[in-house]
């Protein structure tokens, strides 16, 4: 028996991971006294819906070897009290015939599952057992008869960690900016355990966060300014829209190696959650020399992080293209369509949220999956100088930034279903690393980043049999290594 068969030897078949919300009546005396609950019979939102059959996935690398009875008391404490993670979908009594989040009785023991895989494959290498068992995450079962949501604990050290624990939520219970938040909110401090860690206040910008409009006192150059960026904004918005739905109702990309396989039915590829740090600074070093050579007349543009990491996914998606495609003609440029989720939450600090769920008013937090979807093109292209991959992806992203798209195709969603039917401690346990993503069927490829103190994390989720998922990480950390190297050559001013 290999280390993939020994993680699924003896978990329960009870309802596979795409079947529907249970009718089933769930008794009162299940419902947990505790005043955070504020959510009984509250009806599963339409976007909850909609994401009936994806999980979230987040592999979680710890310092310490793991204490089970500190790390059970803290997720009793600090997670399982909260009213998503104490409740299951029903439908059975409701007219409408449409799922409610019912509260139910938390068993810890359901939920904190410690694995023990099979030694030898443990010690030829730890983190290929490690990645082979979270691979079996995306097609094992779980029970719907209560809360959707478990840790998998692996006590042995890997390359990066002492331990590894990895949590499988289904994405019902809310976005990844609501799970990682409720996650945060389960950690301390390591310099000072009785406090939450210290979170940086977020700095978001663009047009989709309403510009307010000047005062008079500013004159009419800024009211000029203000009435052409409404302007801009809803032009964009229209196209972006009418993009869209064109896009889902009509348009079809070509097949490429990005494009997931027809496999016939339902019967997709086991996924592969991998993962793979970079260097913070250097992406920080490319932003920064961006931002001293970019000018538009004389306006200083500026460079964000994300607009550096979106370049070093179309050149590692490019390098990965040509590698293994047979196509030779790497100056033809190419595009294909990807889905980027978008938080479309109002800015608010971090810290503010973290506190009212200490504070137990949890209840103010606005949970559930609060997503917007936009189209972003991606080029497929080999270029001479690594930094016209940042310089392209920052034109795209600058064009989205100034429109409504995400806030519309999540309206839309929810109309259609409607219609047709910081150094911290988990638990005691001091963290290496975090790496969230998420088993969407659809798709053969999707792909998160996630900071930690100096570096980044970027984490894949792909489909084993269509992806040589190594040779994809390889080429994320080359590419960087590659633009960051370019950023160093003095290449003078690129006037836009």
């Amino acid at each position: 028996m290999d280390v993939v068969e020994a993680a699924v030897a003896g978990l329960s078949s009870v309802a596979g991971p795409g079947k529907q919300a249970l009718s089933v009546r769930v008794s009162r005396a299940a419902t947990n006294d505790d005043d955070t609950w504020s959510m009984v019979e509250e009806p599963v939102s339409p976007t909850g819906r909609l994401l009936d059959s994806m999980w979230i996935i987040v592999t979680i690398g710890l310092g310490a070897p793991l204490d089970l009875s500190v790390f059970r008391a803290g997720i009793d404490a600090q997670l399982a009290r909260h009213p998503r993670f104490r409740s299951i979908q029903v439908t059975d009594g409701f007219k409408d015939g449409n799922p409610r989040w019912v509260p139910a009785t938390v068993n810890l023991d359901d939920h904190i599952i410690v694995r023990r895989l099979d030694p030898a494959a443990v010690a030829a290498d730890p983190d290929q057992a490690v990645e082979d068992y979270v691979a079996t995450l995306s097609t094992l079962p779980m029970d719907r008869s209560r809360p959707m949501w478990e840790f998998h604990c692996l006590d042995f050290p890997t390359s990066e960690a002492t331990a590894t624990v990895a949590l499988r939520a289904h994405h019902s219970l809310g976005d990844s900016t609501a799970l990682l938040t409720l996650l945060v909110a389960c950690t301390r401090s390591v310099a000072d355990p009785t406090r939450l860690p210290t979170m940086p206040t977020p700095a978001r910008s663009g047009q989709i966060y309403a510009k307010p409009r000047p005062p008079a006192s500013a004159g009419a150059r800024a009211f000029v300014s203000w009435l052409w960026s409404c302007t801009v904004l809803a032009w964009n918005t229209v196209m972006d829209v009418v993009a869209f739905l064109t896009t889902v109702l009509f348009i079809s990309d070509p097949h490429t190696l990005f494009r997931r396989s027809e496999t016939g039915g339902n019967n997709l590829h086991r996924k592969r959650f991998v993962h793979r740090t970079l260097s913070l600074d250097d992406v920080k070093f490319i932003k920064n020399t961006l931002n001293c050579v970019q000018v538009i007349g004389f306006i200083y543009v500026s460079c964000t992080i994300n607009d550096v990491l979106v370049g070093v996914t179309s050149a590692a998606l490019s390098q990965y293209y040509f590698r293994n495609s047979g196509d030779t003609d790497m100056k033809r440029l190419l595009y294909f369509r990807s889905i980027l989720v978008v938080n479309i939450r109002p800015p608010a600090s971090l810290c503010a949220i973290l506190e009212m769920i200490e504070r137990g008013n949890s209840k103010d937090v606005k949970w559930g999956n609060r997503l917007g979807y936009i189209i972003l093109p991606f080029h497929i292209v080999m270029h001479d100088d690594p930094l016209d991959y940042v310089r392209a992806a920052k034109r795209t992203v600058d064009r989205k930034k100034s429109s409504l798209e995400a806030i519309f195709t999540n309206a839309i969603g929810e109309a259609t279903l409607k219609l047709f039917g910081i150094k911290v401690e988990l638990c005691g346990h001091p963290v290496t690393f975090i790496a969230p993503s998420a088993d969407v069927p659809p798709q053969a490829l999707t792909i998160h980043y996630q900071s930690y103190n100096n570096t980044i994390k970027v984490i894949l989720a792909v489909d084993e049999a269509q992806f040589d998922h190594r040779q994809l990480l390889d080429d994320f950390a080359s590419s960087l290594r590659s633009i960051r190297d370019a950023a160093v050559e003095p290449r003078g001013f690129n006037i836009y």
